[in-house]
This record gives structure tokens, C-alpha cells and sequence, in this order.
């Protein structure tokens, strides 16, 4: 196909998906849309080679460690300090995911499967298709197809999930308010702070090109690291396991420790207006799971696509609430906070506020609640989505080869 013909029709399907998403308020999520369109559409005659001669999936594949190195630049090691019961939570869902995948889902799909499992449904995208291509290295397809799938199917139980159990938190927020309790005031969410920067120019000097060459130098130094250190041998096993960083992972670490150093500004892809492109591309990736997929294929990996949901969201609750105990914070806000893992932001940012606006009859009520719950769902989904998913596939994936 045309590489013109394939970016219009790919950029046509997902601005289809993004209407279905605003329309329904992302409980029909883009990536679920989107999906269906370019399945049928391979069905039907649509080339399997799309994403490839639109160029996107060349695109998207090398610079998906320039968007973990965005990602990380959007640390804010502060805000993280102030919410660390919602980290440990956070922590604990994904802990909770990976243990009971392991011991219960193993037995009944498959080691493989359930190794696959673990990380898209600790966090989506990223981790899909860092599992996708582990899946694709070692010839199973289905275990690609699968860990896709996952990335757009896990948000039909999150959303409802996290909406549950937000009303729940703010039934009980409304009401101990209502006997005089008095709440700690979570901090407001605050535009992240830029650090001085140790590399600085003047304002009229930082084009598009200065950003977007700052964060692919940081890719490159932190893939060259991992490279390195993957070469290097100790002679002592555990040491030489620890030394093994996949570029994923360092590519985040340097994102938040550039940005924390000041070399770094936060969130480079957006000052150079390159990260709508940019997530273009990785979509593309990620939908080309699809390409090549059959209706039985799609069926024969359903049943263990419901049996890992089902049985990591069981992970999630117990891991959160036994925390939460510990920690003294509600059951059902623990619940809330990781189920961020199974659809991340802006998802947790609609469904704080479809929540608050339907449990609140006053404004101040809304503002109240929100200030309650909106900035642990905002710091839950960064750490389980964007930190959390990233570092476990960085882990399980070498597990995989090796099963």
C-alpha cells in the first residue's frame, strides 16, 4: 500500500477512536476501537503490511526508548515523597499481580502465558510490547497477539473497577466529614518544577530540534549503558542478573534522573511538540500485534486473556487491601489506587472527577472529594503504569526466553 493511502487510513481510524473514547467518557477505551477497526479491516482485505508501509512501526520501534526517557522526565520525586503509602500500594498491586499469575494462573494457562500476562496487566502499553517482543523471540505469536490484546481489553474492568470503588471512598468521605472528621488536605495536583538546568541556553536558542536531540542523546546513553553492562561478565551469577538492565528501564531511569539533575528539561517531547507523533508511532506497534491474526486465534486466546484478568485483579484487591491495612488507609481507596494498573492516566484523571461530580450536590462537596482522592489515583497510575509495568517486563521478559 501507498505509504501516503496507509498513514490516512491509520490516522482516520484513530481519530475514530478517540471520538468513541470522549463520547463514552473512556469507558469504551480508544484502544478497544481502534482495534476492532484494524482487525476487521484485515478480515476484509485490508494489507497486513499497513502499519509497515505507513512507516509508523519503524518509527514507533526506535523511539520507544525516547518516550520512556519523556515518561521518566515527568517524576516528580516530591509529590512521590508526600503520597508514599500510595506508592507502596501501588507497589503491592503489582507484587500481588505477579505472585498469584506465577503460583495460580501458571498451572492452568501455561508459564508462558502467564509470564506474558504480568506486565501489560500491571501497567499496558509499554509493557505490552516489550512482553510482545519477547513473545515474538522465542516464535509465539499467539503470546504477542495475546499480551495486545490485554493492553486493550484490561481497561473494560479497571474503569468500572476504579469507578466502584472511588464511590465507595467518597460515600465515606462524605459521611465522616459529615461527623466532623478532619482530613489531612492532600496537596493539589502542581505543575512539576523545572530544575535549573546545567545545560542551559537562551529561550530563543531551544527549538524543537534542542529538545527532541536532548532526549534521544539521554535514549542513547542510557541503551548504550544497558548494552555495556550486559557484556560484562563478574563471574558472580546474582551480580551479573542485577547488571542486566533492559534499555527499557534504563531509559526511564535516565528520564528521571536527568530530569532531577537539571540536564534534562521536564517533558521534552511536548516542548518540542513531537509527542503526538510520537505516540502515533507506538500505536502503530502495538496494533501490529493484530496484523495476521485470524477469528480463531482471536477465540482460542480469549479464555486465557479472562483467566490472567480475572485472577491478577484478584492480586490487586488482596495486595492493596492488606497494605492498606497496615498502612491505615480505606479498603476500597487502596482497591481504587491499584486499579490504576489496569488502565493508567488519563484514566485516573476522568474517574476521579466522573466520580466526585457524581457523588457531590454541591461544588465545594466535588472540590472536597477530589482533593481527597485525585492526587493518590494521579501518583498510583504513574507508579504501576509508567514505572512499575516498565521495570517487571525489564525483569520477566529474560524469564521468558528461558521458560
Amino acid at each position: 500500500m501507498d505509504a501516503l493511502y496507509a498513514l490516512l487510513f491509520i490516522l482516520i481510524v484513530y481519530t475514530i477512536g478517540d471520538i468513541v473514547a470522549v463520547k463514552t467518557i473512556s469507558i469504551v477505551p480508544s484502544l478497544f476501537v481502534c482495534s476492532v477497526i484494524f482487525l476487521v479491516g484485515f478480515w476484509i482485505g485490508v494489507p497486513e503490511t499497513l502499519f509497515q508501509d505507513s512507516l509508523l512501526y519503524s518509527l514507533g520501534s526506535f523511539l520507544i526508548t525516547s518516550l520512556l526517557v519523556h515518561m521518566g522526565s515527568m517524576l516528580n520525586i516530591n509529590q512521590l515523597k508526600a503520597q508514599w503509602k500510595t506508592v507502596l500500594i501501588s507497589v503491592g498491586a503489582i507484587i500481588g499481580i505477579v505472585v498469584l499469575l506465577l503460583i495460580i494462573a501458571s498451572p492452568i494457562v501455561g508459564k508462558e502465558t502467564a509470564i506474558v500476562a504480568a506486565p501489560p496487566i500491571s501497567g499496558g502499553l509499554i509493557a505490552g510490547l516489550q512482553m510482545g517482543e519477547k513473545a515474538e523471540a522465542i516464535g509465539r505469536m499467539d503470546l504477542k497477539l495475546m499480551a495486545t490484546l490485554l493492553v486493550v481489553l484490561q481497561g473494560f474492568i479497571g474503569y468500572p473497577l476504579a469507578s466502584f470503588c472511588l464511590r465507595k471512598e467518597a460515600k465515606s468521605i462524605l459521611k465522616k466529614k459529615s461527623e466532623g472528621v478532619v482530613f489531612v488536605e492532600e496537596e493539589k495536583e502542581k505543575e512539576i518544577s523545572e530544575k535549573p538546568s546545567i545545560f542551559k541556553l537562551d529561550d530563543k536558542y531551544r527549538s524543537a530540534n534542542y529538545y527532541l536531540a536532548k532526549t534521544v542523546f539521554v535514549a542513547f546513553i542510557a541503551t548504550l549503558l544497558s548494552n555495556l553492562l550486559k557484556n560484562i561478565n563478574t563471574g558472580i551469577f546474582t551480580l551479573d542478573a542485577l547488571l542486566r538492565i533492559d534499555k527499557n528501564v534504563m531509559a526511564l531511569l535516565f528520564g528521571i534522573i536527568t530530569a532531577e539533575t537539571g540536564f534534562l528539561e521536564r517533558e521534552p517531547l511536548d516542548k518540542a511538540n513531537a509527542s503526538g507523533l510520537v505516540m502515533a508511532a507506538l500505536m502503530a506497534v502495538i496494533y501490529g500485534g493484530l496484523a495476521g491474526a485470524k477469528p480463531q486465534d482471536i477465540i482460542n486466546i480469549l479464555i486465557p486473556i479472562a483467566i490472567c484478568l480475572f485472577i491478577g485483579t484478584i492480586g490487586i484487591g488482596i495486595m492493596s487491601v492488606v497494605i492498606a491495612k497496615v498502612l491505615k488507609v480505606g479498603p476500597w481507596m487502596a482497591f481504587a489506587i491499584g486499579s490504576t494498573a489496569l488502565f493508567g492516566f488519563p484514566g485516573t484523571f476522568i474517574v476521579s472527577n466522573e466520580v466526585a461530580e457524581a457523588m457531590s450536590n454541591t461544588k465545594e462537596e466535588k472540590e472536597f472529594i477530589l482533593n481527597q482522592v485525585l492526587p493518590k489515583m494521579l501518583v498510583a497510575g504513574f507508579i504501576t503504569v509508567s514505572i512499575g509495568s516498565v521495570i517487571l517486563a525489564g525483569i520477566l521478559g529474560p524469564m521468558l526466553t528461558s521458560a
